[in-house]
């Protein structure tokens, strides 16, 4: 069977397929692999374009009928999340504050922690544009979060710290799902797969830290192994129910804020 395997272009993600992809582990299925900024995944994955795919958990509200999550390959924040930076201190309820697509966990994050104004942009373009005061502030995700001194700006609202004072929860951010359409058989091996590609990079830090540096954007090596720490880690190899806790308790918080109905929530785990 031929499957088509989408992910960002960001290190993390590289890095949790990386055996996938180099045949370091066995495959039941052929694996052809496309990259694509997270708001396009997010966006495609509504006509269920791939038959695997990473997403935002916000996303996963308009595409739970097409697509289940798997347990194995989720991007979890616990002590680290999106943050909103600026040149200096504004009010969130009044800036303008550039988003990275109105899909990612992030920008729902926001909408549910104040009012702010937003602006749709790539999230590799949100840095420079609040460097040169094209917007107020920037909500921040993926490598950004270690760089963004570097442009002379500074954090003024911390997502995760948000999150975890009302919750006690870690935050998931970034799953990957699967076609519901496949027999059940086919999801539960492609699942195993998933999970020996995590933990070979888990397992083999250095060698699939080389594969993730061609996806790093600049980052350099301590700011890159920092920032596949941040978001690979047990949680990515097997969700732990405390995480999908806390993916009910997301989408809960936006119900009752009038933002979307919550979907039935379907994780489908390794039984071994």
């Amino acid at each position: 069977m031929h499957f088509r395997v989408a992910h960002t272009p960001d290190a993390d993600d590289a890095f949790m397929f990386y055996a996938m992809l180099n045949r370091k582990i066995p495959l039941f299925f052929e694996v052809e692999n496309i990259v694509e900024d997270i708001e396009t995944l997010n966006i495609k994955a509504m006509s269920g374009i791939y038959e695997v795919t990473a997403i935002s958990v916000y996303t996963y509200a308009f595409v739970s009928e097409i697509y289940r999550i798997l347990s194995s390959g989720a991007s979890v924040g616990d002590g680290y999340g999106p943050i909103v930076v600026a040149k200096e201190r504004v009010d969130l309820n009044k800036a303008l504050i550039a988003i990275p697509g109105k899909y990612t966990t992030a920008s729902l994050l926001l909408k549910l922690s104040c009012k702010a104004r937003t602006v749709e942009m790539r999230f590799d373009k949100i840095l420079e544009a609040v460097k040169t005061e094209k917007v107020d502030a920037g909500l921040l995700i993926h490598e950004a979060q270690l760089n963004f001194e570097d442009y002379g700006l500074r954090k003024i609202f911390d997502l995760y710290e948000w999150w975890n004072s009302i919750t006690g929860l870690p935050l998931p951010l970034g799953i990957n799902v699967i076609k519901r359409d496949l027999h059940i058989k086919i999801q539960r091996e492609f699942l195993k797969m998933m999970k020996m590609s995590v933990r070979y990079a888990i397992e083999n830090v250095e060698e699939a830290l080389n594969y993730a540096e061609r996806f790093s954007r600049g980052l350099d090596r301590e700011r890159l192994r920092k920032f596949v720490k941040m978001y690979v880690n047990e949680n990515t190899l097997e969700m732990s129910r405390n995480v999908e806790k806390a993916i009910k308790v997301i989408f809960e918080l936006a119900e009752q804020r009038g933002v979307v109905k919550k979907p039935f929530l379907d994780v489908l785990y390794d039984v071994g």
